[in-house]
């Protein structure tokens, strides 16, 4: 079983940056992959980053390309996901997700306001 915990999220001005963090422990493979995902109010979930654990190889959703980073801390097992130039259709709940095993964290509240 693995155990995910998100953090990090908050209400922030368009225009503004926050950074989540997601967390992973138990009992966790060497070679995983981690991937934030959102879904707002009425919407689909979607993919917004994803990081390979072994070489670091990053994937990003179009809708944040350019603006989000996803970033890893191979002691910790910790994955953080840095949001600039946040709009108000970022608004959204994030979720972290672990593979392999398909575990999901709880997730955490970004609110963005105009």
């Amino acid at each position: 079983q693995v155990r995910v915990v998100e953090s990090g999220g908050g209400m922030v001005q368009a225009g503004g940056s926050l950074r989540l963090s997601c967390s992973a422990s138990g009992r966790t493979s060497s070679t995983y992959a981690m991937t934030w995902f959102r879904q707002a109010p009425g919407k689909e979930r979607e993919i917004v980053a994803r990081i390979l654990w072994r070489f670091g190889n990053t994937y990003y959703g179009d809708s944040v390309k350019g603006r989000f980073t996803i970033s890893r801390d191979n002691a910790r097992k910790t994955v953080y996901l840095q949001m600039n130039s946040l709009k108000p259709e970022d608004t959204a709940v994030y979720y972290c997700n672990y593979n392999p095993g398909d575990f999901w964290g709880q997730g955490t509240q970004v609110t963005v306001s105009s």
